[in-house]
């Protein structure tokens, strides 16, 4: 049987904080995530990522590694290539099964392998896409946007919000109405999706009186079982996902993932799911991985007092990010403490703990501590937390998560003192 293969190379695998605990096409890019951007282009029966022997344990729903052989005329795909929601499926699929190459921009971004392939040759990453035997097929195109470095997910997501929403809203089976009790502004568009009694399991989508819905710069869209509490102003183009809980504040311009609970002032910023900011203090210009905790107070700053363009540390160097926006990539799993200041461009590893004043703008993932140096959190603990968190999510730690948990904290890689010294003149 034929499949889908997203595959991470050696670029991709170095987006940090997050490629330490997850494949690149698991990574939420404006409204879904990768892999799912891809379903909707290439809806083949199956789907795997090649992202190396560090993430076969990765245990997601949707998500597997692939092992193996790759049978002839499976799909190798660009997971940093970021496919824009097509308007028209069916098309889509028709033609699909006339291409064996498709080109997004100037750049290959998938290939139709004519012979079949031992996944193994992916296992370093440095396998193009160009170095492929693809099938005798016409060249197709994908419109959609590149991702070449970690900031990219903050670059492109006012466009990609844009793109996305109103597509979903005309998929969308069946939407109601805001209740007369919300104050509407502008005409871009609002889609609320009901979740009582669907086949997903969530509950009634909730908006109570005194909420703003402002789609005057871009539309909004509201999923199923959200709970959208008093005194809450949402400015589109913004997208909140299944289940979420905003307990008031002001989001703008947030693509805010499943089971998620947000307060306070929130701003261009991707929550991938199952995160917890439930207290006040800003976000700007951020991305939350899974299951990330801000303590009540965290703040982002997200502009320089120079109003000059913001550095972002990487794992081969500081580099100029060319935006004047742009805060903190917190990795999955982290959690900080009350009162937290964040600089511009700061990187808070997997994993990592951190509490008290202003961290410096580099964490290294499973760092423990008020300040440098971090003792390392232990990988039991870690995990023991990790369980306890996500319980309170109805969600349970499997064993495979466990183990991978586990590896990544084996694996994890660490800040040299020049480096962090090389971030404060920046």
């Amino acid at each position: 049987m034929t499949a889908l293969f997203l595959y991470d190379d050696n670029k991709a695998r170095a987006f940090e904080p997050f490629a330490t605990t997850r494949p690149i096409s698991e990574m939420v890019a404006g409204t879904m995530s990768i892999r799912e951007r891809w379903r909707l282009v290439a809806p083949l029966a199956e789907s795997r990522f090649l992202a190396g022997s560090r993430h076969e344990l990765f245990d997601e729903p949707g998500a597997q590694a692939g092992t193996g052989v790759i049978p002839a005329g499976s799909i190798i795909a660009h997971a940093r290539c970021v496919p824009a929601i097509p308007p028209d499926r069916e098309a889509a699929v028709r033609r699909l099964a006339a291409c064996s190459m498709w080109r997004c921009g100037d750049r290959l971004a998938a290939v139709r392998i004519k012979d079949s392939l031992d996944a193994a040759a992916f296992d370093d990453g440095l396998l193009t896409l160009e170095q492929l035997y693809a099938g005798t097929g016409a060249v197709g195109a994908i419109d959609g946007w590149w991702l070449d470095d970690v900031w990219d997910f903050i670059r492109h997501l006012p466009d990609q919000l844009a793109s996305d929403i109103p597509r979903l809203a005309a998929a969308a089976k069946s939407s109601t109405r805001p209740p007369q009790h919300t104050a509407i502004l502008g005409d871009n568009g609002i889609t609320i999706i009901d979740g009582a009694g669907d086949s997903a399991g969530s509950s009634a989508t909730i908006i109570e009186p005194h909420v703003v819905l402002d789609a005057t710069a871009g539309p909004i869209f509201i999923n199923a079982g959200t709970h959208i509490r008093a005194f809450t102003r949402i400015t589109g183009p913004c997208y909140i996902g299944r289940d979420v809980s905003i307990m008031g504040g002001d989001v703008t311009g947030c693509s805010i993932g499943d089971v998620s609970k947000v307060r306070g002032e929130l701003s261009s910023t991707i929550v991938l799911g199952h995160a917890n900011k439930g207290h006040d203090g800003f976000v700007g210009h951020s991305y939350l991985g899974r299951w990330v905790n801000l303590g009540a107070g965290t703040i982002t700053s997200n502009l320089k007092n120079t109003y000059g363009t913001v550095s972002l540390w990487t794992p081969d160097g500081v580099h100029d990010t060319g935006l004047q926006f742009l805060g903190t990539m917190f990795g999955d799993h982290v959690k900080t403490g009350i009162g937290l200041r964040l600089t511009t461009g700061t990187v808070l590893g997997a994993g990592a703990n951190v509490y008290g004043a202003m961290p410096p703008k580099v964490v290294a993932p499973f760092s423990w501590g008020d300040g440098p140096p971090y003792s390392l959190y232990r990988a039991d603990k870690f995990v023991q937390a990790a369980e306890r968190m996500m319980a309170r999510r109805q969600v349970g730690l499997t064993d495979r998560a466990r183990r991978h948990l586990t590896s990544a904290h084996a694996g994890r890689w660490i800040v040299a003192a020049t480096a962090e010294s090389e971030i404060r003149l920046k």
